[in-house]
């Protein structure tokens, strides 16, 4: 994951837009891109959207992966640790169904 940051980083150093990502700008912008990924869906089936867009669904998807990497450096979360914590959560709001 720290690698695939250091990328990202990189990339957005040598453009000098560092001064745009803070916290406020990288939420907005992960919402923007999400849109951006349900629109690939708009008036489609799910399958008619992925035959007819999968690369542009792909691209987004990872507009808002990068955006989302970059958001947690920001707040200095590791999303790894965030994603497990939330697992725990959601067990205890959601336990498995008991069979009867």
């Amino acid at each position: 994951m720290k690698e695939i940051i250091q990328e990202i980083q990189q990339f957005r150093n040598d453009r000098n837009w560092g001064g745009n990502h803070d916290a406020r700008n990288l939420a907005i912008s992960i919402s923007l891109e999400a849109s951006e990924l349900l629109e690939c869906f708009q008036w489609r089936s799910p399958e008619e959207a992925i035959a007819h867009d999968k690369q542009a669904i792909v691209d987004e998807m990872a507009d808002v992966f990068i955006y989302l990497l970059q958001f947690s450096d920001v707040l200095e979360v590791d999303l790894i640790e965030a994603a497990r914590e939330k697992m725990k959560k959601n067990a205890i709001k959601y336990p498995i169904p008991s069979k009867s």
